[in-house]
C-alpha cells in the first residue's frame, strides 16, 4: 500500500479522487483499509489547512481594526 503525505493542492485532489473510486470498497478488505488511511489524510490535510486560512483571516481583520 503505497501512501505518501499530502503535500499540495494537487496531491489533495488526486488523493480525493481515488477515495471517491474506493467509496464501493469492503471494510477490512485491502481497499477499504486504503480508503480509510486516505481519509484519515484528507482529514488532517483539511484541519490544517483550514485552521491555518482560519488564523490568517483572523490576523487580517485584527489589523483592520486596528
Amino acid at each position: 500500500m503505497d501512501i505518501a503525505p499530502i503535500k499540495s493542492n494537487r496531491d489533495y485532489r488526486r488523493v480525493l479522487t481515488e477515495i471517491e473510486r474506493l467509496m464501493s470498497a469492503r471494510r477490512s478488505s485491502p481497499e477499504g483499509d486504503r480508503l480509510d488511511a486516505l481519509v484519515a489524510l484528507v482529514e488532517a490535510w483539511e484541519r490544517k489547512r483550514y485552521r491555518l486560512e482560519s488564523q490568517i483571516t483572523i490576523g487580517q481583520n485584527k489589523a483592520v481594526q486596528n
